[in-house]
């Protein structure tokens, strides 16, 4: 029996993955100034839930994800968002680099559910990469955003760049 060759596979660490050097771990992604915001679109509610980083936030639990939302059972559905909000430090202090927000819908009565994970695997490397992608979001759920993000910290909101800002403004 031939012996499978092991590749090197992508892995998610926390700080320098190479610890300086440039051999094993090299392009390995650190997830540490990532964090993941739930947003109830019809409560109008936004809080950070770390466990939905792993999908396994408390929205995100018990309901089956059908892949085709054309299977999903809108009746009785509520919208949540998931927002990938990446910050970063610069001279003046901590900011807003990146957001990129994906749509949640869960059906409780019919334990379902509908997420598109390659939309959630793309927001998120865009916001790490600094793109602020919420433009597809109701104008309610983008002011409901900014506020919660103002709140959380108003500094880190200061000194967002103008473009984060006037994401919020469309």
């Amino acid at each position: 029996m031939a012996e499978k060759k092991r590749k090197l596979e992508f892995n998610i660490i926390k700080d320098d993955p190479t610890m300086g050097h440039k051999g094993y771990g090299v392009g390995s992604l650190s997830l540490e100034n990532i964090t993941p915001v739930l947003l109830d679109a019809e409560a109008g509610e936004a809080w950070i839930e770390e466990q939905a980083m792993h999908a396994r936030s408390k929205t995100e639990r018990g309901v089956k994800y059908v892949k085709d939302r054309n299977e999903f059972p809108e009746d009785g559905a509520k919208k949540y968002w998931v927002i990938w909000v990446a910050v970063d430090i610069k001279e003046e202090g901590p900011y807003y680099a990146g957001i990129g927000a994906c749509e949640l819908l869960i059906n409780r009565p019919a334990r379902r559910g509908f997420k598109s994970m390659p939309e959630h695997v793309n927001h998120m490397d865009k916001a790490m990469k600094g793109m602020v992608i919420v433009d597809h979001m109701d104008a309610k759920s983008r002011k409901v955003l900014a506020d919660f993000l103002k709140d959380h910290d108003k500094g880190m909101w200061e000194r967002s760049s103008a473009e984060l800002k006037e994401s919020f403004e469309k």
